[in-house]
């Protein structure tokens, strides 16, 4: 496997997103992940999932394409605890119970005033990311920067999260691939919800 080939599949995707007319950006996602039409049928399908519903304490990352997410997730008075864009500034603890604008909340630009201060974060119930591809067996691949194999991996070694937790990805179905080329460091998923359907994978 070699770097190359995962570029070309991310390219793949940006264009046959932007050909699509399916990306919520005027000049497509060329180099992030796919704000895709569809996005809030996909967070739909997966708030009404039972691994949703017996969550309390969600980890979503600041993806476009993970707002509605994280709205949900605030809406039914879940914990939320947000990556910050391009992990900057760590993570955010927002507490559902406490934020009536959960529009704003949401929005990966302007969630920093609504989070509390904690001194330890809680167990994680479910994780949601965004990507730019995966395939069936539970392969991802993002933006190429890397930031949601870290995210994972650090959620790991800090035992917030174990291989029993849901490790989600919300896509278009258009991103759903035969193949995903990976390297060793890479994360595996082990749920997809596209915009059409719910796909669970047995990794264990």
């Amino acid at each position: 496997m070699k770097i190359e080939d995962k570029n070309i599949l991310r390219n793949k995707i940006w264009k046959k997103i932007y050909e699509n007319n399916l990306s919520l950006r005027k000049n497509g996602d060329y180099g992030k992940i796919p704000n895709f039409k569809g996005k809030v049928e996909a967070a739909k399908l997966l708030r009404n999932t039972k691994e949703w519903k017996n969550s309390k304490i969600i980890f979503c990352s600041p993806d476009s394409a993970q707002a509605p997410v994280r709205k949900f997730a605030l809406d039914d008075n879940k914990n939320l605890i947000m990556a910050s864009p391009n992990l900057t500034n760590g993570y955010l603890f927002l507490d559902g119970k406490n934020i009536k604008n959960t529009d704003e909340a949401a929005d990966n630009k302007k969630a920093f005033k609504y989070q509390s201060k904690i001194d330890k974060y809680p167990k994680i119930d479910l994780v949601i990311e965004g990507s730019v591809a995966v395939d069936r067996k539970g392969h991802r691949i993002g933006k190429g920067k890397g930031y949601g194999d870290r995210e994972i991996k650090d959620l790991y070694e800090k035992s917030l999260i174990n291989l029993n937790t849901p490790i989600i990805t919300t896509i278009h179905k258009l991103q759903l691939v035969d193949y995903v080329p990976t390297e060793k460091h890479d994360m595996k998923i082990n749920m997809i919800v596209t915009n059409e359907n719910v796909l669970r994978i047995n990794n264990k």
